[in-house]
């Protein structure tokens, strides 16, 4: 759960910050004259929010899940970097984050499934 939101709440403002990004992330990038800006972080927020909607209300968990998904973000395994260099403009931008919050998520799952 995403602080005190429900988490159906939480989700359908993941899904309006991605609808948000493709646009925004699209015009940006285009403004600057690079798709995918190390400056532009609406990416990341719009996926990690995702995470957050799902990922238990512990500190220990959102912090593995921080951890998680930035290490999927950076070193971006297949399919990430293949969608990432597919898709172009703001879907693009946007697209490859979710992979990576995908990845999070399974990865957290299987460790919860472990440990618990």
């Amino acid at each position: 759960m995403l602080g005190g939101l429900h988490p159906a709440v939480a989700f359908l403002t993941a899904v309006l910050f991605f609808l948000v990004g493709v646009w925004a992330c699209g015009v940006t990038g285009r403004d600057l004259g690079v798709a995918d800006h190390g400056a532009m972080v609406w990416d990341e927020v719009a996926a990690f929010v995702l995470v957050l909607a799902i990922v238990p209300r512990e500190l220990a968990w959102q912090a593995a899940a921080f951890v998680a998904f930035r290490f999927f973000d950076i070193v971006k395994p297949q399919p990430v970097r293949y969608f990432e260099q597919r898709y172009g403009g703001g879907f693009g931008v946007m697209f490859d984050d979710l992979v990576a919050a995908g990845y999070t998520l399974l990865l957290l799952a299987a460790l919860k499934r472990i440990l618990l």
